[in-house]
Parts: C-alpha cells; sequence; structure tokens
C-alpha cells in the first residue's frame, strides 16, 4: 500500500505541533523529564516522565521547601519539586526535592533535620556556612541532604529551570530510549530514525486498522443478505 507523504508524515508532524503547544504552556525546555534514577522513589520511580513548568509560570512563585507552615503538595510530598542543574555534572539535571531556602553565611544545619544530617555539623559540610542564597535539597529516598552527599553545592538560584507538577509512569523509558540513541548516533542519524520508526509504526496501525474496519464491514454486510464490494 503506497501512502501520500502528509499520510506517513502527518504523525510526526502532530507529534511536533503538540510538544511545540506544550512549551508554550509550561514556559520551559524541555517540558517532560524523564526520570533516570530511583532517589525520589517511590513518589517517583525510574522511568516515569514528569510534567514541569518554568519557575517563574503563573502562578507559581519561588520554589518552597518542605519545611513552610503550609508547603505545597508535589509528587505524593511536602514542598516543591525542581529539576536543577548540578555544578558537579551539568550535563546532568537533577530532580529533587527543596529542603529550605538558606541566605548567605547562614549555619544551616541549625534548621536541618538530623536524620538527614547523618550525624554532620557545619564544619563538617563544604557548604556550611552557605557560601550564597539558595536552596538545600534532597531525594525522597536518599538518606541526606544532596549538599552533605556531595551530589551538589547549596542550589544558587540561577540553577533551578523547572518545577514538576505530575508524574506519568513508564512513559519516561521512551524519553531515555531517545536520548541513548542521540548519545550513540547523533541528533540529525537519531532524529531521522526516530521519524522514520514512528511513520513506520503509524502506517503499520492505520493498516492494520483499515484491514479490521474492512473485515467488520465485509461480516455486516453478509449478515445483511448484502453481497461485499469486489
Amino acid at each position: 500500500m503506497i501512502r501520500r507523504p502528509r499520510e506517513r508524515f502527518g504523525p510526526a508532524a502532530a507529534v511536533l505541533v503538540v510538544a511545540l503547544l506544550l512549551v508554550t504552556v509550561v514556559g520551559t525546555w524541555p517540558p517532560l523529564v524523564a526520570v533516570e534514577s530511583g532517589s525520589m522513589e517511590p513518589s517517583v520511580e525510574r522511568g516515569d516522565l514528569v510534567v514541569v513548568t518554568a519557575v517563574d509560570r503563573f502562578p507559581w512563585g519561588d520554589p518552597v521547601g518542605s519545611d513552610a507552615t503550609n508547603p505545597p503538595t508535589r509528587l505524593d510530598g511536602a514542598g516543591d519539586v525542581v529539576v536543577y542543574t548540578s555544578p558537579v555534572d551539568p550535563r546532568r539535571p537533577i530532580l529533587h526535592r527543596v529542603a529550605f531556602r538558606v541566605t548567605a553565611g547562614e549555619d544551616w544545619t541549625d534548621r536541618a533535620d538530623p536524620d538527614l544530617l547523618e550525624g554532620a555539623d557545619c564544619t563538617d559540610i563544604a557548604t556550611c556556612p552557605a557560601p550564597y542564597d539558595g536552596y538545600v535539597t534532597y531525594g525522597d529516598a536518599n538518606g541526606e541532604y544532596d549538599q552533605t552527599a556531595g551530589i551538589a553545592p547549596i542550589v544558587h538560584e540561577e540553577l533551578v529551570h523547572a518545577k514538576a507538577l505530575f508524574s506519568i509512569p513508564y512513559l519516561g523509558f521512551l524519553q531515555l530510549g531517545v536520548d541513548a540513541a542521540i548519545a550513540r548516533f547523533g541528533v540529525v542519524p537519531a532524529g531521522v530514525g526516530i521519524v522514520a520508526t514512528v511513520s513506520l509504526v503509524s502506517g503499520t496501525g492505520a493498516f492494520l486498522v483499515g484491514r479490521v474496519r474492512e473485515g467488520w464491514r465485509t461480516r455486516n454486510d453478509r449478515k445483511g443478505g448484502r453481497r461485499p464490494p469486489r
């Protein structure tokens, strides 16, 4: 069966349009984040797809920590979950929960959860006192703060580029697969392969749906005493 280009590439174009609309609404790129690790389990698991929005997008404000009087509820926990770029490894954004905001020169261990300090005090932590204004963060499944575990220093507000809204189970594996393909083959070859795969899958799906419809139509015609069209 020969399909016209519009029919072949229509689904891929539709996906692109939806992606552009989503970026317009949430105000950040990428608007979807695939979770690569289990640091936020059980609220977010590896392979989940998290929908995020820009921090300054209405009606949001600055990230709110879990220590707030009435903290927002994000991903089955108290406090905002943010995506930030760690200076330790800028290639891999981190999706973790905000514990509280700190100011430059503050001994923030006075406000910290002792269970997450692992017995450390301010003299044991490289980023205490806080060298600048920012945020102390942690993964729900981790036993300590990012700043005491060496995952990241105090998270400067300029490094926080998105807030998490909600997660979709398992769909993140698709994005992880795309990222792996880009890392291995490059952007252009991977993009061509993805478009070809989407077109092939959509074409096969349309063909199968057409055959099923044709079968049902033929069956109904026979029941009604009519000959199926030749």
